[in-house]
């Protein structure tokens, strides 16, 4: 059986803009209500960043002529109220992994009494690549005292001429089969949003074929091939078509249905005690926290709330006040 994740509070920011670099990594691993932190997810070689193009922005999901065009800031954020919806066409960090590894490597230094995982969020343009990247973080966990997990990311929707590999069968077979045999971390898989049954068994009989090597699934990453057009009909954002991401609370209900789908089928697959799921989608407050953990979450993860409140969304969502 692969080591399984260990984290207390079960909540945590996904891999995404508000983790590109260590001025937003230091205040997420401070905080004594995350209970674990997760890096942008990172190429060996690093991604070919463009401002002019890679970009977001927060808008109204019920007016999207109002939107805010926004270059993720440090910590802490101070974003207006409202506008809580967001589309991104980022695709991956345009820091190499290694840089990651250094930045681990302070985080451990800095915080030497504690235990708080790190997840180290990474791909690869190829299997062999993305097991490179995987082999990597292995390595660093030998070194340092703080406890490491790797996440697989395959399933950006942003990355020009490479299809989330998480949506076709034969190469996230190949993705999986690259992997060590016996990893000695956490290793798990950031997931798409599936919308048809065959998508999810897919995803589970793949992961069942490939065990002991995944313990956990991220679920769910953005929704690719959406649109915000402002009051005059333009597309927004600056990408090819203007198409982005979609997250924040509209892909909240779909992300709800992928977690409750994935922990049946992983339960019926005889995976209830070997992987676990990581919610992330729509969550901003303690209501959207408890329904995630009440469809199946292990933990449950932030971003879009994240580059709004910034790390104080995590003491926001912990507050004992909602109910179910």
């Amino acid at each position: 059986m692969a080591p399984r994740l260990s984290l207390e509070p079960p909540l945590l920011n996904a891999a995404c803009p508000w983790a590109s670099d260590l001025s937003f990594l230091r205040p997420l691993y401070a905080s004594p209500s995350t209970g674990a932190i997760t890096t942008r997810t990172s190429l060996v070689d690093g991604y070919p960043h463009d401002d002019a193009k890679n970009t977001f922005l927060f808008y109204d999901p019920s007016n999207s002529s109002s939107s805010t065009g926004v270059a993720p800031q440090s910590f802490p954020s101070q974003q207006p109220l409202g506008n809580s919806g967001s589309l991104n066409c980022f695709g991956l960090s345009p820091h190499v992994l290694a840089t990651y590894l250094d930045w681990v490597r302070t985080l451990a230094a800095e915080f030497p009494n504690s235990s708080k995982p790190i997840i180290v969020s990474v791909t690869g343009e190829t299997p062999e690549s993305n097991a490179d990247a995987v082999r990597r973080v292995i390595a660093l966990a030998s070194e340092v005292h703080t406890p490491l997990a790797v996440e697989i990311n395959l399933s950006c929707p942003n990355v020009p001429g490479h299809p989330p590999p998480a949506y076709d069968a034969s190469e996230l077979a190949a993705y999986l089969g690259a992997l060590p045999a016996n990893p000695p971390i956490p290793v798990g898989l950031k997931t798409p949003p599936y919308t048809s049954p065959s998508q999810f068994t897919m995803l589970v009989n793949a992961v069942a074929a490939a065990q002991p090597k995944i313990s956990f699934l991220t679920g769910t990453n953005t929704l690719g091939n959406c649109v915000v057009l402002d009051s005059a009909g333009a597309a927004i954002l600056p990408s090819d078509g203007g198409f982005g991401g979609l997250a924040g609370p509209a892909i909240h209900p779909l992300s709800l249905g992928n977690v409750v789908t994935l922990r049946k089928l992983l339960n019926e697959a005889g995976l209830a005690d070997t992987v676990d799921i990581i919610g992330v989608g729509g969550v901003s407050d303690a209501m959207g926290y408890k329904r995630m953990r009440a469809a199946g979450a292990k933990a449950v993860a932030v971003a879009t709330a994240l580059g709004k409140q910034g790390v104080a969304v995590f003491d926001t969502i912990l507050k004992p006040t909602a109910k179910l």
